[in-house]
């Protein structure tokens, strides 16, 4: 069976938006439909990969769009919160793009960590080489027995010893932690002193990988798939300088809202143009594949797929937008972050469900990137707080509203 061509990525200008930011859609949608989306074969095979991407790196230098995330003195883009969210939608179309153009998670976020918390010298040392590509890192937040829902129980505990921090704990889902030079690691570190509530107990701090004690268990496997960069580790007896804590001494929690909190919307824009590629995948089948005397797209319940796949593109998108634009206006966006969180991946299981049933079999095959999207989908209702969770806090902060006296309006950012 012959695999079929998927580059059909096209981006207008959207009239709402500034010429620059309309720019950097179109000149990042020619590179992941022009020499990315041709390429994933290649870039899925180990051997090749290396070489292409450091090709295709040099393609997105020259055009500017390296590292969306950082500011410009780091040598990044400089364009700002809503314009990464923008320019994520058409990243999203492939899942090499974000690694070809410098903005890969877990080393993203920590970047961000350390240009707002970090000290001159830890941005010396550990941030500038992962800006050169000379480094990656991990975060290592989430532990195996205390529940990922809620960060204020995590047990691993930092305690000072002389000049030093000495980290005793387990973690696991440290993304990239087989890779990485250094860990940031979310402690417990306030115990003592009686002040405080359970926030200001955490504080990051920076492990190097090499430090005796850190011990990598195993790679955890996801959806049946062993060989994987989400690391159980150990710390054990960690020793680290003092001078590689983040930020003030119990800064951690807010530090980790900080990311998740923008993560959030970068991964609802992500799932917008995963979202994107999957309805293009099965609206273009639909238009070719012949089945019981005429073509799909003539089918009611294909015509029905195509409708709400569309409505719940639109949806996600809009709700999206908006919540990067509260953020932007440094309104509390919190009710917001979490619907999108809940609403957006759902979209995304249904998108993606939708099209691989138009797929039939080759919907469930290597042959197209649906399967991986659909796993995806699934985690990432886990991932970043569970759906429980998110609606939960809607529905507490719609109530305290009522109850101070207010009803909720809408149309206010």
């Amino acid at each position: 069976m012959a695999i079929p061509s998927f580059n059909t990525l096209t981006v207008s200008p959207i009239p709402a938006l500034s010429d620059e930011i309309n720019q950097i859609r179109l000149d990042t949608a020619k590179i992941v439909g022009e020499y990315i989306i041709p390429n994933e074969d290649k870039l899925s095979d180990p051997d090749q990969r290396p070489q292409l991407v450091e090709e295709l790196r040099e393609y997105v230098k020259d055009a500017d769009l390296w590292a969306p995330h950082l500011p410009k003195e780091y040598g990044g883009m400089g364009i700002g919160f809503l314009g990464h969210a923008y320019m994520n939608e058409i990243l999203a179309w492939s899942p090499h793009s974000n690694y070809i153009f410098g903005v890969q998670a877990p080393t993203s976020g920590n970047q961000s960590v350390l240009i707002k918390y970090g000290t001159e010298e830890q941005k010396k040392k550990f941030l500038e080489p992962t800006i050169r590509g000379e480094q990656t890192s991990c975060f290592s937040m989430t532990e195996p027995d205390n529940p990922g829902s809620d960060p204020r129980s995590l047990q691993t505990t930092a305690v000072k010893d002389g000049d030093e921090w000495v980290i005793n704990g387990r973690k696991w889902f440290t993304s990239n932690g087989d890779a990485a030079a250094w860990a940031l690691v979310m402690c417990r570190t306030e115990e003592g002193d009686g002040s405080g509530g359970v926030n200001e107990k955490m504080t990051q701090i920076i492990v190097p990988t090499d430090t005796p004690g850190f011990t990598i268990e195993r790679a955890v496997p996801v959806w049946g798939h062993s060989g994987g960069s989400h690391c159980e580790i150990t710390y054990k007896d960690v020793g680290v300088p003092l001078e590689n804590q983040v930020g003030s001494r119990g800064s951690g929690h807010q530090a980790a809202q900080d990311r998740l909190g923008a993560g959030r919307v970068y991964h609802c824009m992500n799932c917008v143009g995963q979202m994107w590629r999957a309805f293009d995948l099965m609206v273009k089948r639909a238009t070719e594949r012949q089945v019981h005397g005429g073509l799909l797209q003539d089918k009611q319940f294909v015509q029905g797929f195509i409708a709400e796949s569309y409505m719940d593109i639109q949806a996600s998108r809009l709700m999206t937008i908006n919540c990067a634009e509260v953020i932007d206006s440094g309104n509390d966006p919190r009710t917001e972050i979490s619907a999108i969180k809940v609403f957006v991946p759902n979209a995304l299981h249904r998108v993606v469900d939708r099209a691989i049933q138009v797929h039939g079999a080759m919907g469930v095959s290597g042959d197209t990137p649906l399967a991986g999207m659909y796993q995806g989908a699934r985690t990432l209702r886990i991932a970043d707080g569970p759906d429980e969770v998110h609606q939960i806090l809607i529905a507490k902060n719609v109530l305290k509203h009522y109850h101070e006296g207010y009803t909720w309006d809408f149309g206010v950012l």
